[in-house]
């Protein structure tokens, strides 16, 4: 099974991520930012990655901090778990509807770390959680993930439902790509023989 295991630990987060890529979407998130660990678990749900998070972080000041470090251990576990990534198909996209919001995410597990970030929120903030944390979750994912993704939202006028829908729609990707191509099982997807 293609799995890993990192711990993190600064002044500002102490966090611990278990993932497994060939899982079924079994998840067990406590960040201590409610909202979060609601977006994690779509996360997980969503892309069949198992996935156990922790997190213990300054949210006596705000949740900026736990968000990002978990976003950089999450992208540390997965290219960990891709090893050199032999036989997946690389690639991955999906085109997700919820209710209002339609968001559109493709992505690349190429080593090479790229945002395109084309979702804006209409509120400042989800309840408690402030709404430009989605963005800086998927920046550090994708720059420690070594990760292409580009996430655009279509539609939308509910800020909980288009940041719902941009975690299922690279949730969806995510399962896309790192699946194994039963066609090409031995063979690291690139031209140039490394990723």
């Amino acid at each position: 099974m293609r799995s890993a295991t990192i711990t993190r630990k600064t002044a500002e987060t102490d966090i611990s991520v278990e993932i497994g890529l060939d899982g079924t979407g079994v998840y067990d998130n406590q960040t201590g930012v409610g909202f979060f660990d609601h977006m994690l678990d779509q996360l997980a749900r969503h892309s069949l990655i198992d996935m156990t998070i922790r997190c213990t972080g300054d949210t006596h000041i705000d949740d900026h901090h736990s968000v990002e470090d978990v976003g950089i251990a999450l992208g540390q576990a997965l290219s960990q778990a891709l090893g050199d990534k032999r036989g997946i198909r690389r690639y991955g996209a999906c085109l997700l509807p919820m209710d209002d919001a339609l968001v559109r995410a493709a992505l690349d597990l190429s080593g090479r770390p790229y945002l395109v970030w084309n979702a804006e929120m209409p509120t400042q903030k989800i309840g408690s959680f402030d709404t430009e944390l989605v963005r800086e979750f998927f920046q550090a994912l994708s720059t420690h993930g070594g990760i292409t993704l580009h996430v655009d939202a279509l539609h939308g006028i509910n800020s909980h439902h288009i940041a719902e829908a941009a975690f299922k729609a690279v949730a969806r990707a995510l399962r896309e790509a790192v699946e194994t191509d039963p066609r090409k099982s031995d063979a690291v997807p690139s031209t140039k023989g490394a990723l």
